[in-house]
């Protein structure tokens, strides 16, 4: 439920060479319409059709065939895109370019990069923008081309390439904290210390959206980063066996049990809870916070609230004051198959998708937000307040973590969001201990490489 949602909202830019047999790079600002050096002119295109929607897709495909005549896009769109497309790639047959929704339910994205199907785009990144002078890679967003978003396998190679981003944590009521004078909780410890301002004003510290225990990742990635770094959310990431007897590993649990732990911090019935239910107690007024992504105005916009009630993100505090606030984002992404037919005009394509009037165009047709530095300020106009302050946020110092689990072998029977989510049920209801819990996963962590391991022949 929560990657439908992500769905709902927000992300990118570009330069020019003749595509033959390669590309050859030149100097100053790229440009366009350079269709001559395409042996193939035709490009089939694969599109998702979500939150999104497709008009993006075809509007953007109408002005590349303006700005590359003789070219002809043809765009398939489908809420199931992954049941159309499936049987053309096991015949060999894949579209020239795919998107497919981050977590895609048909899980066709995971089994290509399982299989190893997609092609390394990375010399794209290379390239100048389109429209300003400067290497593509140097226009996304810092830290984006090196997550598993978009390198999967964690070689330094460039598989998927960013699309929109959506960015979680914890929201609170803009107008209750200021009509009240409350300050917005920089680290875990001034987030506890607001329990009894809560309990002042009638209401829980703490809410989730309790049967779906995954909106907690939005504060577990960020904590496990916050608690030691980007080197421990690569331990955590990639399965390191010896993460949840860490530092960061042992205080990224006990956090989990200082929420579930101390009185009055999570609002009572909280785990029974359905998303829109917990999110509409929250809005109410019955808790100060609560997880969820840059999504959330969209998606309860005819919801109940308490009167004067404001969106606010908070992100996700630190363990220390030094260390900053942090989010964590998620990352829409394109891919072009190994096996395409056409992947020079596919890579033309992604580079023009990244142009300003692309990521323009995706603000007023998807409500999207693309990747991309500036982006919000090219589509500030066509999205909500709340989601500007959102995104802007990031952009001016909320640091940015991208949460994603290594891939597994293909034959491995774990589900790691089951695993890691799951039992979390345990510690709100005071039934399973931080430590307890950190040994369950100190064991599920362990098989994961040994799988990851054997399957690599190490």
């Amino acid at each position: 439920m929560r990657r439908i949602w992500s769905l709902v909202f927000l992300t990118v830019l570009t330069f020019s060479t003749v595509w033959a047999e390669g590309s050859k790079e030149t100097k100053g600002e790229g440009s366009v319409g350079a269709a001559s050096g395409f042996a193939n002119k035709t490009l089939n295109v694969a599109v998702f059709q979500g939150g999104y929607g497709r008009d993006y897709f075809d509007a953007v495909a109408a002005e590349f065939e303006k700005d590359y005549p003789g070219t002809k896009i043809n765009v398939t769109a489908s809420p199931r895109i992954w049941d159309v497309i499936r049987p053309q790639i096991v015949a060999g047959n894949p579209p020239d370019f795919v998107y497919l929704s981050e977590g895609d339910q048909g899980g066709l994205t995971v089994g290509m990069i399982k299989d190893r199907a997609l092609l390394d785009i990375g010399d794209v990144f290379e390239m100048q923008a389109l429209d300003q002078d400067a290497k593509l890679k140097d226009i996304i967003l810092p830290g984006v081309l090196s997550s598993r978003f978009c390198n999967p396998y964690g070689d330094g190679k460039i598989y998927l390439a960013p699309y929109n981003y959506v960015v979680m944590g914890l929201w609170y009521n803009k107008n209750f904290f200021d009509t009240n004078g409350i300050q917005v909780p920089k680290t875990w410890d001034e987030f506890f210390a607001l329990n009894a301002v809560a309990k002042k004003h009638g209401r829980a510290l703490f809410t989730y959206q309790g049967i779906y225990p995954g909106y907690l990742e939005e504060i577990i990635f960020p904590a496990v980063w916050a608690a030691g770094g980007d080197e421990a959310l690569k331990a955590f990431s990639n399965f390191d066996p010896n993460f949840w007897t860490s530092d960061a590993g042992k205080k990224t649990a006990a956090l989990l049990e200082r929420i579930g732990y101390t009185d009055n911090v999570l609002m009572k019935g909280t785990v029974a809870l359905n998303h829109t239910q917990a999110q509409t107690e929250f809005m109410k007024g019955n808790a100060m916070f609560i997880v969820n992504g840059s999504w959330f105005e969209s998606e309860m916009k005819d919801a109940p609230r308490e009167e004067g009630f404001q969106f606010g993100f908070a992100g996700v505090p630190s363990f220390d004051p030094k260390t900053p606030v942090s989010c964590m984002a998620s990352y829409e992404t394109f891919f072009i198959p190994a096996k395409a037919k056409n992947p020079q005009l596919a890579k033309e394509f992604l580079r023009y998708l990244y142009t300003k009037k692309s990521v323009r165009l995706n603000g007023e047709k998807a409500s999207g937000v693309m990747a991309v530095k500036g982006a919000v300020e090219l589509v500030k106009d066509v999205i909500t307040p709340a989601a500007y302050n959102t995104y802007k946020a990031v952009e001016s110092g909320m640091y940015p973590v991208a949460g994603r689990w290594a891939v597994l072998p293909s034959n491995s029977k774990l589900v790691i969001n089951d695993e890691v989510y799951n039992p979390i049920a345990g510690i709100m209801n005071r039934q399973m201990t931080g430590a307890e819990y950190a040994a369950k996963l100190d064991k599920i962590w362990k098989q994961a490489r040994k799988e990851i391991d054997a399957a690599s022949g190490q």
